[in-house]
């Protein structure tokens, strides 16, 4: 029987030959494996097209994304702007994924809906790893975005890419102030609507969507709707003057009559126009005037200070038969001055811009200093009346 001090060397030494197996096992050469790829490649269902990227059979550590840029890029590299029209078929086995280029006209969370060719929008996916940072907006895709989808036509796709924007009607980001929420991209007009009566035609309120035009750089189109409700045929355009001579497009219609009706086509065709108005004011009797059939949800006039209410919760891009969009662009009013300073505010009137340097004070507000330009040419008629009191309003509105 062995003693207690011969089993405590016999502990050790079985320890000692554990280490020594342990180190030999630790410092032997390895051999190179190759990662085993169980996942199912979109462009194929054994990952065979995404295989022709020709990566080394030992794989790397990537950084998070990488090879989902990879398989962006390869979308991009068969989808030039010159052909992406006509569509690009990838290889893949047991099916086609063809990549295409069309236009978000709606957006939910994590999917959108896009039109391609004018076709019936797509439902589609958005890739993970296209990313907003350092955008300064906190959306990577918005309606408007023109976009890279890849699709097999079973009536689901995958926005791969987002070309860059022409322009942005964006608004401050509710939990991110630092950041913008884009609503619209790639707009080129806001069409302005207004009614001459029930609601009564507000100058304040037209004049806060021309500055939120001015900011965006949209080119502003002022349309007054429901001039047959006039007593006078010619009150519309006397109303209107001060408008007219600051040099902004006026368009007179009447869903009713057909007044203004073709020529408001024409001012839409061909262009991605964003609609501004308080409903009531008949945005969507327009939009079926223009095209049987083109309708925006509507609501009743509220009885409070007749302003109506906003039904639409959502952007969504309506296409044009004559070529072209529209987009209703819900709360335009609130985030239209977002960031506006007092001092900014008279360079978005043209009448008002060229007499500031006139004033007697440098820090004029052109509302109560003596010696005011602005003031004098009130009281003269070379500005109107009615667009300074919209200017007074707006401004006490602003931060110093």
């Amino acid at each position: 029987m062995a003693t207690r001090q011969e089993r405590m060397w016999e502990h050790i030494r079985a320890d000692q030959a554990l280490r020594q197996v342990r180190k030999e096992k630790r410092d032997a050469p390895r051999e190179e494996r190759v990662r085993h790829k169980d996942w199912v490649s979109q462009f194929g269902e054994d990952g065979e097209a995404f295989d022709d990227l020709a990566l080394p059979d030992v794989e790397r550590v990537v950084p998070l994304g990488e090879r989902e840029r990879k398989r962006a890029n390869l979308v991009r590299a068969q989808s030039s702007p010159a052909t992406a029209s006509e569509g690009n078929t990838l290889a893949g086995r047991g099916h086609e994924t063809v990549s295409d280029r069309g236009i978000v006209v709606e957006v939910s969370t994590g999917l959108c809906r896009v039109s391609i060719a004018g076709e019936e929008a797509l439902l589609c996916e958005i890739r993970r790893s296209l990313t907003a940072r350092d955008t300064g907006y906190t959306n990577v895709v918005a309606v408007g975005d023109e976009v890279w989808v890849s699709h097999n036509g079973s009536g689901r796709g995958m926005v791969e890419g987002v070309r860059p924007r022409r322009s942005a009607l964006a608004r401050p980001d509710p939990f991110y102030g630092h950041l913008r929420q884009v609503i619209v991209a790639n707009v080129d007009q806001l069409l302005i609507v207004a009614a001459w009566r029930e609601p009564a035609l507000w100058p304040e309120l037209v004049d806060r969507y021309l500055i939120a035009a001015a900011r965006n750089r949209l080119a502003p189109i002022i349309c007054v709707n429901k001039v047959d409700l006039a007593a006078d045929p010619a009150e519309p355009a006397a109303g209107l003057r001060p408008w007219l001579a600051a040099g902004y497009p006026v368009i007179f219609t009447s869903a009713q009559t057909g007044a203004g009706i073709a020529e408001l086509r024409t001012a839409l065709m061909g262009r991605t126009t964003a609609l501004a108005g308080l409903s009531g004011v008949g945005k969507s009797s327009l939009l079926a005037a223009v095209q049987p059939g083109l309708n925006l949800r509507t609501s009743e006039v509220s009885d409070r200070r007749h302003e109506g209410r906003h039904t639409t919760t959502q952007s969504t891009l309506h296409p044009l038969d004559d070529g072209g969009f529209v987009v209703d662009t819900p709360g335009i009013r609130e985030f239209g001055l977002s960031g506006l300073s007092r001092r900014e505010l008279a360079g978005f009137y043209p009448e008002i811009a060229p007499l500031a340097d006139r004033c007697q004070f440098a820090d004029c507000s052109h509302t109560r200093e003596p010696g005011c330009a602005v003031r004098f040419a009130v009281r003269e008629g070379r500005v109107a009346a009615v667009r300074y009191e919209a200017y007074r309003k707006i401004y006490r509105d602003l931060p110093g």
